[in-house]
């Protein structure tokens, strides 16, 4: 789902839709997937609910797990379309992943 893009970034291509929720999410089994392909450390019980860190357009969003979000969809509020470049959704989208340090440095100063 998601390749090696940067030093701070994996990139995928997800279908970004709105929803009325304030809350950015991804399918529940994709989420606990790249959570524990990308933000898991090396334990042997690693949680995969921490929220990932996504950036589409110019918005970085704290993305939580919804089993109500179909596969390969990022659901994000509707007031924040504008700032992720989506006109019209759904609409198939490159997204960033920040990877586990820049998603932490991205948490201190405030920026999710």
């Amino acid at each position: 789902m998601f390749e090696a893009f940067s030093s701070g970034y994996y990139l995928g291509r997800l279908y970004v839709e709105p929803s009325e929720s304030d809350v950015a999410a991804l399918q529940r089994r994709q989420h606990e997937r790249v959570n524990a392909q990308v933000y898991a450390s090396d334990d042997a019980l690693a949680r995969t609910d921490y929220p990932l860190v996504m950036k589409v357009g110019t918005r970085h969003y704290r993305v939580e797990g919804d089993a109500d979000v179909p596969a390969d969809t990022l659901v994000l509020p509707r007031e924040t379309l504008d700032d992720a470049g989506i006109d019209n959704p759904p609409a198939l989208s490159e997204v960033l992943l920040a990877r586990p340090d820049h998603a932490r440095r991205l948490y201190e100063v405030g920026a999710v």
